[in-house]
């Protein structure tokens, strides 16, 4: 916990023990549901939490912006982002039940009203918009795209344009120089020092 304090150091007392209660939870339920490794379990803040938190440190939601998580897995990048920005909504789909039972139950757990989950994939969604999809990594950047057509508003009122924030790793060049919208790239090694972070992005693709 001392982790998120470090490099967030101006939450609310509703908001540190929000994000404390986070390891006991999931300790509890991966117990019973297995959504996060078993060695990552005891890096939860870092691995999970903080990487989440990358985007807040990319953009500041505005109060009332959508947001659509993809491949939530065990509730990342949305929880810890619910969290963060309590206004703002947050919808976490994933095609596999099990892991939104876990979604659901640290959301109870925590008390947080801004979040919904749906168990089902992405290309089946219709008729709902976001201001932004959020993911960690779920597929190549230039799929995702493909996934989440035709499902971002063309409102803009944040300081990014509308479109994809996707966590990911590694080398990208390759894989981002077949996209087809124009795109920004965010270092989470200048925000965060731990080495974990050394090859961590946050991609932005403009919609």
């Amino acid at each position: 916990m001392q982790i998120i304090k470090k490099y967030f150091p101006d939450l609310s007392d509703e908001q540190n023990t929000q994000f404390e209660q986070l390891e006991g939870l999931y300790k509890h339920w991966n117990t019973q549901i297995n959504v996060i490794s078993r060695k990552d379990i005891d890096t939860l803040y870092e691995r999970h939490v903080l990487h989440s938190l990358g985007i807040a440190k990319v953009i500041q939601f505005s109060d009332q912006t959508e947001v659509l998580d993809i491949g939530t897995g065990g509730g990342f990048p949305t929880v810890p982002l619910a969290i963060m920005f309590p206004k703002v909504n947050f919808h976490a789909v994933d095609s596999i039940g099990k892991k939104l039972k876990v979604v659901d139950a640290v959301v109870e757990g925590l008390g947080l009203t801004n979040v919904r989950t749906t168990h089902t994939r992405a290309e089946t969604l219709t008729n709902d918009y976001y201001d932004f999809v959020v993911s960690r990594a779920v597929t190549n950047s230039a799929e995702f795209q493909g996934w989440v057509r035709g499902k971002i508003s063309k409102n803009n009122y944040n300081s990014l344009k509308n479109g994809i924030l996707h966590l990911k790793g590694g080398d990208l060049k390759e894989e981002l120089t077949a996209l087809k919208r124009p795109f920004k790239t965010f270092e989470l090694s200048k925000f965060f020092d731990e080495e974990f972070f050394e090859t961590k992005k946050v991609v932005h693709i403009g919609q």
